[in-house]
C-alpha cells in the first residue's frame, strides 16, 4: 500500500485526469504534478522517500510471491540500477492499478504481460551480474566514449550534415495530398441486386 504523501500524488492526477475545470485549475500545473511512476518527476524529498519505501515493498513482495527461479530473482542491489528502478515503478503503478479496478481484467493483463515482460527483460539487461553481490556497470567504458567530446563533436557534424540535407533538398516538407476524382455513385434494386446506372 501507497503512504499519505503518494495517495495525495495519486490523488491530485485523478483530479487532473477526471476533474472538472475549477477542479484542474486549482491543482496549478499539472505538468508539474509527481507521477510515481516516474521516479525522477517526484522531487520532494518526503515524497521520494515514501517512494523508495514503497518500492522496497515492492520487489520484497515480487521476489517472495512470484519469482521462483533464481534467475528472475529482483538483485538486492536493484536501487543502484536505474533501468530497474524505472521499470520497478511502472511495475508496481500497474498493480495498484489492478488492484484497485473493479474488474479482474487489469489484473489478468498484469500477470499475463507486465510483470512476465519486466522480468524477461529484467534477466537480459542484468544476465549474472549482480547475483552475488553488485557488480559494476558493464556498459562504463562505452558510455565514457560516447561522452567524449570528439564523440559529441560527430554527432553534431551529423545533425548539422541532415539539416543541410533538409534545407537543400526539401525533404521534410510537406507534398501536397494528391487529388482524388469523385466516386462514381450508383444506385442498387436491393430486389435483385441490379446496379441501376445514375449517368
Amino acid at each position: 500500500m501507497v503512504g499519505p504523501q503518494l495517495q495525495l500524488a495519486y490523488r491530485e492526477l485523478t483530479i487532473a485526469d477526471k476533474g472538472d475545470d475549477e477542479q484542474v485549475e486549482a491543482l496549478g500545473d499539472i505538468s508539474a504534478l509527481p507521477r510515481p511512476w516516474d521516479p525522477a518527476s517526484c522531487m520532494r524529498p518526503d515524497l521520494r522517500e515514501e517512494l523508495w519505501v514503497w518500492l522496497e515493498e515492492v520487489v520484497d513482495w515480487l521476489n517472495h510471491e512470484y519469482i521462483w527461479d533464481e534467475h528472475g530473482f529482483i538483485p538486492q542491489c536493484w536501487p543502484k540500477h536505474p533501468h530497474l528502478v524505472h521499470e520497478i515503478a511502472v511495475v508496481a503503478d500497474q498493480r495498484r492499478r489492478a488492484g484497485i479496478a473493479l474488474t479482474p481484467d487489469a489484473l489478468e493483463d498484469w500477470h499475463r504481460y507486465c510483470l512476465p515482460a519486466f522480468v524477461d527483460r529484467m534477466k537480459i539487461r542484468c544476465k549474472d551480474h549482480c547475483g552475488e553481490g553488485h557488480r559494476q556497470w558493464p556498459a562504463r567504458g562505452a558510455y565514457t566514449r560516447y561522452l567524449s567530446d570528439a564523440a559529441g563533436d560527430g554527432r553534431r557534424v551529423a545533425f548539422a550534415e541532415d539539416i543541410e540535407h533538409a534545407a537543400t533538398t526539401g525533404a521534410g516538407r510537406r507534398r501536397p495530398m494528391p487529388t482524388m476524382p469523385p466516386p462514381h455513385l450508383a444506385s442498387v434494386n436491393l430486389d435483385t441486386g441490379e446496379v441501376l446506372d445514375d449517368e
